[in-house]
């Protein structure tokens, strides 16, 4: 393990541009469950699937608020502060290029400094009105069980892809991962499609030097130079 802590802290040094894709294990060491774990989110709550998706907001938009923020417990997101990981992708801006896909929609990496963040979940800790647009933060969500727009009086929308969405700013971030010279994957199961198409288009198009940081083996494991299993904090200690 030593020489592949060794081996990661060298292709840092040496990148010039850094695109990172972060998952669910990104941000557990902050508190937040992750989705597919014996404790995540899909697990907890059976009806998971069926309350975050876009049919259920717009057929049932009263009953959607309360049980979308029993989900996510939207009242304690201002707990969770950004972690090790989090802070020591930002303070590589300091001296290279450096983007974050996210599929997490957590904000932490934006709380940690990184600005150049493309959130394809969306975020949790925004949201809107579907008529004029107008954006809203968690503080305002979390005044009343069912925010509504104080213009137009009407329930607004979270600023999460539900299910039956369209995800964000997949063309954006498909170029700045194949812009990269270093591609590092960190805490992600590669599960989720289409944004676990990324990684093999990288593969395919540009071929930077790849690294897969998981707790666990995934089905993309092959695509990468340098596999370590362990926890996103325990590797950032030891770089």
């Amino acid at each position: 393990m030593v020489k592949q802590y060794k081996e990661l802290k060298q292709l840092i040094d040496d990148a010039k541009h850094i695109c990172f894709f972060t998952g669910a294990g990104m941000s557990t060491e902050s508190g937040i469950p992750d989705f597919r774990s014996q404790n995540g989110l899909y697990r907890q709550n059976k009806s998971f699937v069926d309350i975050v998706a876009a049919d259920f907001y717009e057929q049932y938009p009263h009953e959607f608020w309360p049980l979308f923020k029993e989900i996510f417990h939207i009242k304690m997101l201002h707990q969770y502060k950004a972690n090790t990981g989090h802070r020591f992708i930002a303070e590589l801006e300091e001296a290279k290029t450096v983007h974050v896909i996210t599929q997490n929609i957590d904000g932490l990496h934006q709380d940690a400094g990184s600005t150049n963040v493309f959130e394809i979940h969306g975020s949790i800790k925004r949201a809107h009105c579907s008529s004029c647009k107008k954006e809203y933060d968690l503080a305002y969500l979390n005044q009343s069980a069912l925010p509504q727009c104080t213009a137009c009086e009407r329930l607004l929308k979270p600023n999460v892809v539900l299910f039956g969405d369209a995800i964000h700013q997949f063309d954006e971030a498909v170029t700045a991962a194949l812009s990269s010279d270093l591609f590092i994957v960190l805490g992600s199961s590669l599960e989720v499609a289409p944004i676990n198409q990324i990684p093999l288009l990288v593969s395919r198009y540009n071929r930077p030097n790849m690294v897969m940081i998981n707790k666990e083996p995934t089905h993309y494991d092959y695509l990468f130079d340098l596999v370590i299993y362990d926890s996103i904090g325990q590797v950032v200690a030891n770089l």
